[in-house]
């Protein structure tokens, strides 16, 4: 349980942070300056990783993410049983963190800071255009595998790379973040995408709960890809 919890810790600050700084980047709230660009959106993702990484990941190995779960299953590095209750934890911490951006964007006088708002997310959901389905599979598929191949990698127990594992993954989701986010607004966690298509749905938009099987299965497939590659790259065989 001590670990479950952890999970659900790590995954509310990572879809608190993540998805905050998206919801409120396109607003500047106001006239005042203060929103992020696309940049500063991929560090507050990085950035929240790193900080968990090294908080909670010697007791859970910080994975907030059931994409990297499953790769770490896949893997052969856990048991069914445990996974299955990191997933179940790391939902419901991106489901709490969602309902707390929800809480401060729609709470206030006059609507909060939601009557600010023009066509900017509100909730920090994935979505993709119409006619772009293929791109957007293809693209979560594929950076998702990247991003797990490098938690894979860098925490492997005897290739590794140690104390700067968390650091290395967390730059590794800010350069997905980077190139992904035009796409699909960047998910490759199926967790952080669950929360905030729930809360768009609950205000009315429910395209990205319709949506939301692309960022489960592309994630997930990418993830078991990594999985095996890893176990390639890793064996001693030649």
């Amino acid at each position: 349980m001590k670990k479950n919890l952890a999970e659900m810790v790590g995954t509310f600050v990572l879809t608190l942070m993540g998805c905050g700084s998206a919801v409120f980047a396109g607003i500047g709230l106001g006239t005042t300056g203060f929103g992020v660009s696309t940049l500063g959106v991929a560090f507050a993702f990085g950035l929240a990783v790193v900080a968990m990484a090294y908080t909670i990941g010697n007791i859970s190995g910080c994975h907030i993410n059931p994409a990297i779960t499953f790769g770490v299953w896949a893997s052969g590095r856990m048991k069914g049983k445990e996974a299955a209750g990191y997933m179940v934890f790391q939902v419901i911490g991106a489901l709490i963190a969602s309902a707390v951006i929800y809480f401060l964007v729609h709470t206030g006088n006059e609507g909060g800071l939601s009557a600010i708002f023009n066509d900017t997310t509100t909730t920090g959901a994935n979505s993709y255009q119409d006619g772009n389905l293929v791109p957007a599979f293809v693209a979560e598929f594929i950076f998702t595998f990247i991003f797990v191949l490098v938690v894979l990698g860098t925490t492997d127990s005897k290739k590794g790379a140690g104390a700067f594992a968390g650091l290395a993954i967390g730059l590794a989701l800010v350069l997905v973040h980077i190139v992904c986010i035009p796409i699909t607004g960047t998910s490759v966690n199926p967790a952080r995408s669950i929360g905030p298509a729930v809360f768009a749905c609950i205000q009315g938009d429910c395209t990205p709960i319709s949506q939301i099987w692309l960022f489960i299965v592309a994630p997930m497939a990418g993830a078991l890809l990594s999985a095996g590659v890893w176990k390639c790259l890793s064996s001693d065989k030649d």
